[in-house]
Order: C-alpha cells, then sequence, then structure tokens
C-alpha cells in the first residue's frame, strides 16, 4: 500500500505520532475519523497495555494502544469486519496490522514452553523468554480461497456460520505438509465433493480474523457433483456473471478473485463474438 511500512521499534511515542486505538474487534473513533493523536488520545487509555509501534503511514509514526474501557458504547467504534470490508484501503491495513499486533501481544504475555513471562524483544518485533532464550513472533496462520470456473459460470457458496448474505468464495486453512496448492482442491473437494485442475496463484490478501494471510486462487472444474458440508456451507451452486447473487465487495480476496473470473470470461466472449 503506497505510504505504508509495517516496522518495528522500541521507542514510546512522541509529539506528532498517530494512534490507532482498538479493542481487539474494533477501533476506537476519533474526532477527525479513527486515527488519533498519540499524545493526546481521546479516550483514556488502559494502563496494563503500552502503545506498540507499528509502522510508518506518509513517514508518521503509527502506534496502537487498547482503551481504558473495553466496553465502549457502540457509536463510539469501528467494527473491524466493517473496516475491512470498507472502501479505505489505509484504514483497512491499519485496522488488521493493529488488531493482529494486539491479539498476538495478549496471547503470548507467556513462554509456551516453560510458563515464564515473555518482555519485548529488543531488536524486532518478537516476544522473548529469557529462561529458554526464545522468541515467540506475531502468529500468521495461512489460508487459501479459491474462484472455481467452468466455462462460462462461476461457483459461489453461501457460508453457513456467518450473518451476512453475500456468496462467495471455498476457502479454509493449510495443513502441515500442504501445499498451497493441495490444500485448495483438499477443501473444495472436503465442502463441495468437486475436483479441480488448473488451480493458479493470483494474490494475496491480510484478514484478522484473527491472524489469516489469504492466499487466492482460480481453478477449472474437473469433475464430480455438488455435496455440501453442511456445517460450512448452507448453500451453492453455478452462476454465470450476470445472474450472480450478492457477492463481497472488490475491497476483499474473495471480490477481486471474482472481478478476475468474470474479466476471464468476458474477455473470451468477445473472442467468440469476433470470430
Amino acid at each position: 500500500m503506497p505510504g505504508w511500512v509495517s516496522s518495528y521499534s522500541d521507542q514510546p511515542p512522541r509529539q506528532g505520532d498517530g494512534l490507532v486505538i482498538a479493542t481487539g474487534q474494533a477501533l476506537v473513533r476519533s474526532g477527525s475519523g479513527w486515527l488519533h493523536d498519540a499524545m493526546a488520545p481521546g479516550v483514556p487509555l488502559s494502563e496494563t497495555s503500552k502503545p506498540v509501534f507499528l509502522g510508518e503511514l506518509d513517514g508518521r509514526r503509527i502506534f496502537v494502544a487498547r482503551p481504558q474501557n473495553q466496553a465502549l458504547p457502540e457509536e463510539e467504534l469501528l467494527g473491524l469486519r466493517g473496516a475491512m470490508l470498507g472502501d479505505d484501503p489505509v484504514r483497512a491495513t491499519l485496522a488488521s496490522t493493529a488488531c493482529q499486533v494486539l491479539h498476538w501481544q495478549q496471547d503470548h504475555r507467556f513462554c509456551g514452553r516453560c510458563g515464564s513471562p515473555t518482555r519485548d524483544h529488543a531488536l524486532e518485533r518478537a516476544k522473548w523468554c529469557e529462561n529458554c532464550k526464545i522468541p515467540f513472533y506475531p502468529r500468521i496462520a495461512p489460508c487459501v480461497i479459491v474462484q472455481i470456473m467452468d466455462g462460462d459460470t462461476l461457483f459461489l457458496a453461501r457460508s453457513s456460520r456467518h450473518r451476512m448474505h453475500y456468496f462467495s468464495l471455498i476457502a479454509g486453512f493449510i495443513e502441515p505438509g500442504e501445499t498451497a496448492e493441495q490444500a485448495v482442491a483438499r477443501e473444495t473437494l472436503e465442502e463441495t465433493g468437486l475436483r479441480l485442475r488448473n488451480i493458479r496463484y493470483q494474490c494475496s490478501q491480510h484478514w484478522p480474523f484473527p491472524h489469516q494471510l489469504m492466499l487466492g486462487f482460480l481453478a477449472d472444474y474437473d469433475g464430480g457433483d455438488i455435496c455440501l458440508q453442511e456445517d460450512e456451507l448452507a448453500e451453492a451452486g453455478w452462476y454465470r456473471p450476470a445472474d450472480m447473487p450478492p457477492v463481497p465487495p472488490d475491497t476483499t480476496i474473495a471480490g477481486r478473485l471474482i472481478e478476475s473470473a468474470c474479466a476471464i470470461i468476458e474477455q473470451s466472449d468477445r473472442g467468440d463474438s469476433g470470430k
């Protein structure tokens, strides 16, 4: 993202720095939007969670901290999912980074091997166990998401877990020992009964629920009848671009993969009409 550089520093905030105040699943609004003055935050900060450096936005140092009151009124908050689905890429990136760092800070206060308290590493973004002499880095869980195509139709599915009424794509976590392409094929077969060919990587996106890195693919249908895993998917089917149900916006990787597939179909249709 232009203007944003993620980096590490152990220096505290100073005059002119920016501050994201987050609860873990929401940002605390400021008078001018969502970015606060680090030296004059709009709400009291938690006394047990010091501001943590995230990086620089257009040369301005940005930190994240928790509010003292974790139960702020809803009108003072911007939900994390809303920030990710909105049309402000700067806000989405900082919201994602801030909430993932806060989760990591909360979950790695103690060493997972010996139980001793950890401390901040002096040179990089890591927690350090002095007893075991090992670092603990922020967790990132690699996931795959795929747009399946069959000629001029797209496979779309509605989740049985989410309240949003979008039809989206098949996705899941990569298992130990798997390649991303193998995970695409396995997740698709498990959740839909469909087999794939020509699995090809397209793009990626951070997704802070709580710490995924989504790897996006296109793939072609290679057989099988639809048989849905009901605890994952409520309904699914094949759709032409002109007849699609509501789908995620193009600020999400799912939306961008759907757009890419539609563009491929449109280009193919233009080529066929020119023959």
